[in-house]
């Protein structure tokens, strides 16, 4: 629910980033991919607290059995903390798939699974880690992901998507442009989920 949340949100700001670089408006373009980059942190960090602060309760609204709610709550806020990493790369690829670019998304997300896997098989199987050792694989599976396209657009030397973090700030209208966007796709993920 909270991923097909923020991915609605995100495809808002991918619908105006691809606008503005198809117009070849690249001040728009950068001032978009900055307010969305930093709307998936604050995000992150919102639905963070949130989550692990409110995973126990979820897990017995949802009348998770007693044999299983201490795993399902360790698991859950292990999951949760992990946010950031996870709605920083929903924007990141998004951003990227908006400038055409589909090839580097795929990339990440095969290395993060991979990642995941590998770590899952280390973790879970070797050290008998258990619950924490799944969650943790995904956790860091989706830190790498994050940390790939960041870099990626880190990298992006005289694109107008290229990331600054000294130009992090929310622009009034462009967070506008990207909530009336993202909104209706975050109600109709939430809908579904």
């Amino acid at each position: 629910l909270t991923v097909g949340i923020f991915a609605g949100v995100a495809s808002g700001a991918v619908v105006i980033i691809a606008r503005y670089f198809g117009a070849k408006r690249d001040d728009f373009v950068r001032t978009e991919v900055h307010t969305a980059m930093l709307l998936s942190l604050i995000i992150g960090a919102v639905f963070t607290l949130l989550g692990y602060a409110a995973a126990p309760w979820l897990l017995r609204l949802m009348d998770t059995t007693p044999d299983t709610i201490a795993d399902a709550t360790l698991y859950l806020q292990v999951y949760f903390l992990g946010m950031i990493p996870n709605v920083v790369y929903n924007m990141g690829t998004g951003v990227l798939r908006a400038v055409g670019d589909t090839k580097k998304p795929l990339y990440f997300l095969i290395a993060a699974s991979v990642c995941n896997i590998v770590l899952d098989l280390l973790l879970v199987v070797g050290l008998d880690m258990r619950v924490l050792g799944a969650a943790l694989a995904t956790v860091i599976s989706q830190l790498l992901s994050a940390v790939l396209v960041v870099a990626c657009l880190l990298r992006a030397k005289g694109e107008p998507y290229q990331l600054a973090p000294r130009e992090l700030r929310i622009n009034r209208a462009s967070l506008q442009h990207i909530l009336a966007m993202g909104v209706p796709a975050a109600l109709q993920s939430m809908t579904y989920s």
